[in-house]
């Protein structure tokens, strides 16, 4: 089986192990000052954000067409039809669609799509799931069912210092954003299940305070001591990312994921400020092959 994911869900294999374990991801795009960057191929965090600064503009994103997933999925099927196709969530990125629509175009392939609800760490927790359990032998439906598991137990949370790349991006309320941004408020937001789109779990005046925010949005899911697993990314804040790390780290048995920059395309979203957690029991995780 090929498991084909996009590089929104912030996979932790590398390029070899994707190779093992036979993992295509498409690529996303931004576009700033008129170039459009291909996420992973062309164009790494670090870079971005520095054009960013430069640039004084703000980066437009897009998904990849239908014809990037067709291309892929007819190469795949050539070695084998089954495919399980895991994407970012819908709620917030045309990827999944996409997905689907090309796979539309190829009917050699038997493509199984995911849509994860979520975005980032805790979307790749479950394209690294999808991987793992077929490199394993598992059959789709027992897959299907160990990323539900994962899917349910996972939570995404995130902060940041300035909204106007959120404002820009449309991902929250127009007026609600500027308000916001008048009186120096930072939000906490989270990623809802049902639809997979954000939702505001509080908001503080202060970014520190945000960062503790996200520590007490913990605290309500898990038990103090609780066993979980952990990963802190960020847009380019390492400052905020490890004294968020070190606030869990006090309070949790930690299983800690790498930490390091998410996604660029989901970082233009929200700008270079923003640190971000996902978190869910270990327990489960613990069925991974």
């Amino acid at each position: 089986m090929h498991i084909v994911t996009d590089s929104g869900t912030d996979h932790n294999f590398s390029p070899t192990e994707a190779a093992e374990h036979n993992l295509h991801t498409v690529p996303l795009n931004v576009t700033l000052d008129g170039i459009t960057y291909q996420e992973g191929v062309d164009i790494k965090p670090a870079d971005f954000y520095g054009l960013l600064e430069k640039s004084g503009k703000l980066p437009i994103t897009s998904q990849p067409s239908a014809g990037q997933f067709a291309e892929l999925y007819r190469r795949l099927a050539e070695t084998n039809p089954n495919i399980l196709s895991v994407h970012i969530t819908s709620g917030l990125s045309g990827t999944f669609n996409s997905a689907q629509a090309g796979a539309q175009m190829v009917p050699e392939a038997k493509v199984t799509h995911v849509d994860t609800k979520t975005l980032s760490a805790p979307a790749g927790w479950q394209v690294e799931a999808a991987a793992k359990a077929a490199k394993a032998g598992w059959g789709l439906d027992r897959i299907l069912e160990l990323l539900k598991r994962i899917g349910d137990a996972s939570e995404s949370i995130y902060t940041l210092d300035e909204l106007k790349y959120l404002i820009h991006g449309g991902r929250i309320s127009h007026m609600k954003g500027v308000i916001a941004s008048l009186i120096n408020i930072k939000p906490l937001i989270g990623v809802e299940k049902v639809n997979g789109t954000y939702v505001q779990l509080g908001q503080v005046r202060t970014f520190k305070g945000a960062l503790n925010g996200l520590v007490e949005q913990i605290k309500k899911k898990h038990p103090l001591g609780s066993e979980l697993r952990v990963q802190v990314l960020h847009s380019q804040n390492p400052d905020g990312a490890n004294y968020l790390r070190d606030q869990i780290d006090k309070l949790f048995k930690c299983n800690w994921l790498p930490m390091g920059p998410m996604s660029l395309v989901l970082g233009a979203h929200t700008g270079p400020s923003m640190v971000g957690v996902g978190f869910g029991e270990q327990a489960v995780f613990d069925a991974i092959p």
